[in-house]
């Protein structure tokens, strides 16, 4: 009998790093995202990257992927009942989370108070991630953009700094979405990642960004390009720039923080 030979890396998730595909498939199926609006908006942003994975695993159904959010508007990370979203079949997922999102409110970042409760909560939640045999991430948010009142030049850089520690603290790893907005604004800088009415919240465009940061560290980036594009509503050429945007990121970030 004939069999199809496939080159199998095996990689032990959450103790080496990024999932690698497997035969077109992957063992990372059950994500977890908690935030806020940064992630709700443009049709959640745990949709987005579920709908990525669907398509870089074409071998596995979309059902095989159980992606859950757990959002409150203008939320910090505290606010959330962290024990609760873990505990299997209380959100629709009988087994426990693989992998463990967590965003943090926008400002927590931007005062000595709020980012020592931010480091806090963070440490205790990966803590409890751990416990049930998940890895814990740490979404780090973008900076404010005009007409925003708070919007600063230097705010990426408490971002980052607070994130950077948070991660080495809580012995989690860090999504850096708010550098990948950084690196993007510095190099198209009229081409918008934010909402305009309001400079803080993301745009599609943004979201996607913020997608594809996520799904590079999730999963790796040994996809050439991932064609998905919301049934139309991102054109090929933002696709293929908001993608290098985020694998450039990515490995900036991973280098440099080794």
């Amino acid at each position: 009998m004939v069999k199809r030979v496939f080159s199998v890396v095996l990689v032990i998730f959450g103790l080496i790093g990024p999932s690698l595909a497997i035969a077109g498939e992957t063992p990372l199926t059950r994500v977890l995202f908690i935030g806020n609006s940064y992630l709700y908006y443009n049709d959640s942003l745990h949709n987005h990257v579920k709908r990525m994975a669907s398509e870089r695993f074409s071998g596995m159904a979309s059902r095989d992927f159980q992606y859950k959010s757990a959002t409150i508007g203008g939320a910090r990370l505290q606010h959330h009942d962290i024990e609760w979203l873990l505990t299997p079949g209380n959100i629709g997922v009988d087994r426990p989370f693989q992998a463990v999102i967590m965003q943090g409110g926008s400002f927590e970042p931007l005062t000595a108070d709020t980012r020592e409760i931010f480091v806090d909560t963070a440490t205790r939640y990966a803590e409890k991630v751990r416990a049930v045999g998940g890895k814990p991430f740490l979404y780090m948010t973008h900076a404010y953009v005009t007409p925003h009142r708070r919007a600063d030049a230097g705010m990426i850089d408490l971002i980052s700094d607070t994130y950077r520690h948070a991660g080495r603290v809580a012995e989690a790893e860090v999504i850096p979405v708010g550098l990948a907005f950084e690196r993007s604004y510095k190099e198209q800088p009229n081409f918008s990642l934010h909402m305009a009415f309001d400079g803080t919240h993301p745009n599609l465009r943004g979201t996607f960004l913020g997608a594809y940061v996520t799904f590079f560290t999730l999963y790796g980036d040994a996809v050439d390009t991932l064609d998905y594009d919301y049934f139309g509503r991102i054109s090929a050429d933002e696709i293929a720039y908001l993608q290098r945007i985020a694998k450039e990121t990515v490995a900036d970030f991973r280098t440099r923080d080794k």
